[in-house]
């Protein structure tokens, strides 16, 4: 099975470094194959045959508290859910100096359409959907600071998710696809 492990919280504000070499080798260590990194806000594609998706985040959770000294959540996604959410967003969204595109992949016990029912959304500046594991948003960027995205951080499901913009995710994908490992 080819996977993604979504690291929340790493690299970001000095906080949490992790470069991203040793994770690497954090996960080859774990006996996970075909390990590649993308970006430092940690993006890791691998492939695992022996083990379930819950198993994988429990080792990876306590190798890289071992290796680097602090918690971090990790959420996987398997290749064909990064494949779903990529092909869900339009292709026109973009995260550049006229959109900001962000995916919030959920952890699965908050992972359910209703999610949108609890978050703030401006019909008139925010364009929201669900696909199955993340949520996709979209605001003018001209209007970001009067988007409801704007208040997600204030939300108590902000730690139940971890974000990356939309380009990332669609390079992940390309990722995923360029090593042949597109199911």
């Amino acid at each position: 099975m080819i996977y993604v492990a979504l690291l929340r919280g790493i690299n970001v504000g000095g906080k949490n470094k992790v470069d991203m070499k040793l994770l690497k080798e954090t996960f080859e260590r774990l006996g996970l194959k075909n390990v590649k990194t993308y970006i430092n806000s940690g993006n890791i594609i691998f492939s695992d045959k022996k083990r379930s998706a819950k198993k994988l985040t429990e080792l990876l959770e306590t190798a890289i508290k071992r290796d680097f000294g602090f918690e971090v959540r990790a959420l996987l996604r398997d290749s064909k859910n990064i494949k779903a959410v990529t092909e869900a967003l339009p292709s026109s969204w973009t995260n550049d100096a006229s959109m900001k595109c962000d995916v919030m992949f959920l952890w699965p016990d908050r992972d359910s359409p209703k999610i949108l029912e609890q978050l703030t959304i401006k019909p008139e500046i925010d364009d929201v959907r669900y696909v199955e594991g993340a949520l996709l948003w979209s605001v003018d960027r001209k209007k970001v600071t009067k988007s409801g995205m704007m208040k997600l951080a204030g939300n108590k499901l902000y730690k139940n998710m971890t974000i990356r913009n939309c380009n990332t995710v669609r390079k992940i994908m390309a990722l995923i696809k360029e090593a042949g490992f597109d199911e």
